[in-house]
């Protein structure tokens, strides 16, 4: 049998090399030492959350969290909030002056705007014991006027201060067919935010959510 020899034996055994290595496979040297969260169902990304107890409120005060944001001449997030939420919306330049507003919580109707509360999903006291107290007020001010997830809904004045700062194992929202949803935007919102749960508030979530189709 003869064997090559010469400049094509020599590339041969360089191409053979080459794919021996690339079949070897590398590991990059800046890999993350955790791995991204991802997206995925409130039951995974709920198992990704730290468990931790509830921080401090020592420092904490609204004013930490400056909010409603300017989003136009006389106009704010609030306003944004009762645009996107309610029906048959009447404006006064990008006022909301009347609509109509079924609040989620308890069921209950308004066509006046001053009877409605834009609530913080997760409150802006829970955000503080959960971690928020070490971010900056500006970071504190992108959370208290976050529309992007789903942390801000317009909801009857009553139960958003009924509500007041509890967390899933405290407080639950007095529609129950509404729990599936609140338990996802809790934990969505708790999740981009890299905030921590407690335990209590955990299995509350966990059981809320094991209940949704």
């Amino acid at each position: 049998m003869r064997t090559r020899s010469g400049p094509r034996a020599a590339l041969s055994a360089a191409l053979a090399a080459a794919l021996a290595l690339g079949a070897a496979g590398c590991v990059p040297v800046d890999e993350p030492d955790v791995p991204p969260r991802t997206d995925g169902t409130a039951i995974q990304k709920l198992s990704q959350l730290t468990v931790a107890s509830a921080g401090s409120m020592k420092g904490y005060s609204r004013e930490r969290f400056p909010h409603w944001r300017d989003t136009g001449t006389n106009c704010d997030v609030r306003d944004t909030v009762l645009r996107r939420d309610g029906r048959n919306i009447r404006l006064s330049g990008c006022n909301v002056v009347a609509g109509r507003w079924e609040s989620a919580y308890d069921g209950r109707a308004f066509t006046d705007p001053s009877d409605v509360d834009i609530d913080h999903v997760v409150p802006l006291a829970n955000a503080w014991r959960s971690g928020a107290d070490e971010w900056d007020d500006a970071k504190r001010g992108d959370f208290a006027n976050d529309t992007t997830r789903p942390q801000l809904i317009a909801v009857s004045a009553s139960s958003n201060r009924a509500k007041g700062d509890q967390d899933p194992s405290q407080w639950k929202p007095a529609n129950r067919s509404y729990w599936c949803q609140y338990a996802e935007n809790w934990v969505t919102v708790k999740h981009y935010w890299r905030l921590t749960v407690t335990s209590a508030e955990k299995a509350a979530l966990t059981e809320m959510l094991e209940g949704c189709a």
